[in-house]
């Protein structure tokens, strides 16, 4: 009788077991419009790796505005990264979980604490930078589990790069049901931008709540996508980490079919059809051959329906807040002087090549008076040239024009010592370009190369609490947060300087970046 009661009650936990398991299975099961995905359980977090939002663009595909994905029976795995777009490996900053590198590359990841789809939280959906060259929504940097901790449905989002999403062609255009081509990177994310609206409250997120966020060339999407007529109604916030669309010139369609075509005859091919024909791989390497200088800024007619300047002057831009800045050393002297030395002759002769009939007019707020001075503003306007004028230029606009709170930073803590550089004599790290996204996405600890300190941790606390309050309400202040002033239209700005201690200031030179609006560097 023990015998059989000790019997009965090991299959009874059996039972228990295996009907715990099938219930953890079906909570971690969500049905989206195209069919049911299954993720992972990751300490309360569910994480939902590789979901297709569009169909793979390949063959005929290839260089085609996103096309809805194939619903599937059963039940999708989603627990590992798909692959990440064709690109070279230009980075080596960019740390990979992706499944290999492929045409077929469209996929986006939802880390989600919600319990159920009743709960409607607050949604962050975030582009990777690269330059619109290279990056994916797998690297460990912009990994969203932090993010879900503090209340947040995190979204990344893979898109088109390169030449795969950015060539301009005449045979493009006269193929397209809107006369347009190009710009296929941007028609991805807003194609993302919609499977997020359509299906993240299975995942317990808000669709009336989707902040957009990005850095380097992710923060100049979010600009694009805001300016975007297909994209701009779904975004209730957006979040900018150095750069912007602004500080780029209008590209007109027929300039870049050109362009489009040169690519063509470089890569050996005779039409359209036979570029399509063509692997991937020779694709990407012809590309690596051409000067790509019209990415990113060509006006369509349909993704970008006028220049960029005149849609936010107009204020034909989403009407959401904004919160976007950049870091104090995105560039230094090196990039105008190379290895010359640093003496005032040497910077004016620089400047005058670079710049040509601008220089005179640079000059007059980047001269600097002696050889002591040449490093600081030969920086300066570096930084101003590469990032901070465009960013300034999206904030001011915005602030004019949007409607809406606006809110700009500065990046001030310098990155520590490599820990191989531990020891090491004479070694510093600045707030260089790319330094504060595991700051500001809580992401400091996936990232090993870096020695963190206390203070490391303090900044990206305050950080990623200021963006978590301003996903949660379009404001980033909170209890316990140093008071972060709004813009004033046309005023000189309060800058929330981000750092161990965080506090406001007064922008000191407005007038640069007045200047720059007026002649810029180019």
């Amino acid at each position: 009788m023990g015998r059989i009661l000790i019997t009965a009650l090991v299959w009874l936990a059996v039972g228990s077991a295996a009907a715990g398991a099938a219930t953890s299975a079906q909570a971690l099961q969500v049905r989206t419009a195209s069919g049911i995905v299954e993720g992972v359980d990751e300490s309360g977090i569910r994480a939902f790796r590789g979901i297709p939002f569009a169909a793979p663009p390949v063959g005929e595909l290839r260089w085609k505005e996103p096309q809805p994905v194939k619903s599937w029976a059963g039940v999708r795995r989603a627990d590992r990264f798909g692959p990440r777009a064709m690109q070279e490996p230009l980075f080596s900053d960019m740390v990979f979980r992706s499944d290999g590198i492929s045409e077929d590359c469209l996929y986006l990841n939802v880390w989600t604490p919600a319990r159920s789809s009743a709960d409607r939280l607050p949604v962050l959906v975030y582009f990777y930078g690269g330059g619109l060259m290279a990056g994916d929504g797998s690297e460990l940097r912009y990994d969203g589990e932090s993010m879900s901790r503090h209340g947040i449905v995190a979204v990344t989002v893979n898109y088109r790069l390169g030449v795969f999403g950015f060539l301009v062609h005449p045979e493009l255009t006269r193929e397209s049901a809107h006369h347009a081509s190009g710009n296929y990177g941007y028609l991805d994310q807003a194609a993302a931008l919609r499977w997020v609206s359509q299906n993240i409250a299975a995942f317990g997120g808000d669709p009336q709540r989707i902040t957009i966020a990005g850095e380097s060339s992710g923060s100049y999407s979010v600009s694009a996508q805001m300016a975007s007529p297909l994209s701009r109604g779904l975004i209730a916030g957006a979040i900018g980490e150095s750069g912007s669309i602004l500080g780029s010139a209008p590209i007109p369609l027929a300039a870049a079919e050109q362009d489009g075509v040169k690519f063509q005859k470089l890569a050996g091919a005779g039409n359209l059809a036979e570029l399509r024909r063509m692997s991937a791989k020779q694709v990407l390497d012809a590309s690596a051959n051409h000067d790509w200088e019209l990415y990113g800024a060509v006006v369509d007619g349909y993704f970008f329906t006028k220049p960029m300047a005149q849609v936010y002057a107009a204020g034909e831009q989403a009407h959401v807040p904004l919160l976007a800045g950049w870091n104090l050393e995105e560039a230094d002297y090196h990039a105008l002087l190379g290895d010359v030395k640093p003496t005032r002759d040497n910077y004016l002769k620089a400047v005058r090549k670079q710049f040509g009939d601008r220089a005179d007019a640079l000059l007059a707020l980047y001269g600097p008076a002696d050889d002591a001075e040449v490093i600081a503003v030969a920086d300066a306007l570096m930084v101003d040239q590469f990032i901070a004028f465009s960013t300034w230029k999206w904030l001011d606009m915005h602030a004019r024009t949007g409607g809406k709170p606006v809110y700009r930073y500065l990046f001030a803590r310098p990155r520590p010592l490599m820990r191989t550089e531990i020891g090491k004599v004479g070694i510093t790290h600045g707030a260089v370009h790319s330094t504060e996204i595991e700051y500001a996405l809580g992401n400091l600890p996936t990232n090993r190369v870096y020695d963190w300190q206390p203070e490391d941790y303090r900044v990206s606390a305050i950080m990623q609490s200021f963006f978590v309050n301003f996903i949660n309400t379009g404001d980033p202040n909170g209890t316990g947060s140093a008071p972060w002033p709004a813009l004033k239209s046309g005023a000189a700005a309060e800058v929330m300087r981000i750092d161990v201690n965080s506090r406001a200031e007064r922008e000191l030179h407005r007038d640069r970046y007045v200047l720059l609006d007026r002649v810029p560097p180019g």
